[in-house]
């Protein structure tokens, strides 16, 4: 392939899949175990694309929530989560077909998610995008979680490529941020519907020919 780019990298939540509000729900009910909760508005102007690691540790500074708690609403946060994938996550035919023919014309696809490991491998699985990826990263592979570019930084490694050569794909300012820092080229989407196969190649396009 004679194109600069070579490789897209997809952020999943948002992105692949419409999992921000079973995030949100999902914490929310983990948190009204202690009487506590977040609005929608600090979701998404604050939370949005943050681990639930570090949605903690911002409500520690914010709210009455000790850190020893941390531990425990992390784990039955994730527990939610897996229930509300197991009734919810099913597969896209716009999201199949993108990345099959991405994969088709010779593209590196990969995954990084500020998601643990098991919910990416879960959504990945449900949604039947696993079988195009050569991989997935989560923030289990990384020691700083987004808007830090670590996790991107990985994957452009992973892939084999420089950061001029992949395509990241976002929704979120903390992701945006992260994949802007990496020093790929960023495709900024507003939901999951942005995430075709005509927008993305006339984006991998508009950068070969720049």
């Amino acid at each position: 392939m004679s194109n600069i780019v070579k490789a897209v990298i997809f952020d999943m939540d948002g992105v692949l899949i419409e999992a921000k509000d079973w995030h949100y729900d999902a914490l929310n009910k983990a948190l009204a175990i202690f009487g506590l909760e977040i609005t929608r508005y600090e979701h998404l102007a604050t939370f949005d694309g943050l681990s639930t690691a570090q949605k903690l540790n911002l409500l520690s500074k914010t709210h009455v929530l000790p850190n020893s708690l941390h531990g425990f609403i992390n784990e039955m946060k994730q527990q939610y989560t897996m229930d509300i994938t197991n009734q919810k996550c099913k597969p896209s035919f716009h999201h199949q077909y993108a990345l099959s023919k991405l994969r088709e014309h010779g593209y590196k696809l990969a995954v990084a998610s500020n998601s643990i490991r098991n919910t990416v491998k879960v959504m990945m699985e449900k949604s039947a995008l696993i079988e195009y990826l050569e991989f997935y990263l989560s923030n289990q592979d990384v020691s700083k979680g987004k808007p830090d570019p670590e996790i991107y930084n990985l994957a452009i490694s992973k892939l084999g490529f420089e950061p001029s050569e992949c395509v990241i794909v976002e929704d979120n300012e903390n992701g945006i941020k992260a994949a802007i820092a990496s020093g790929a080229h960023v495709l900024k989407v507003n939901d999951i519907h942005d995430v075709n196969y005509e927008n993305i190649t006339r984006f991998i396009s508009e950068v070969n020919n720049a």
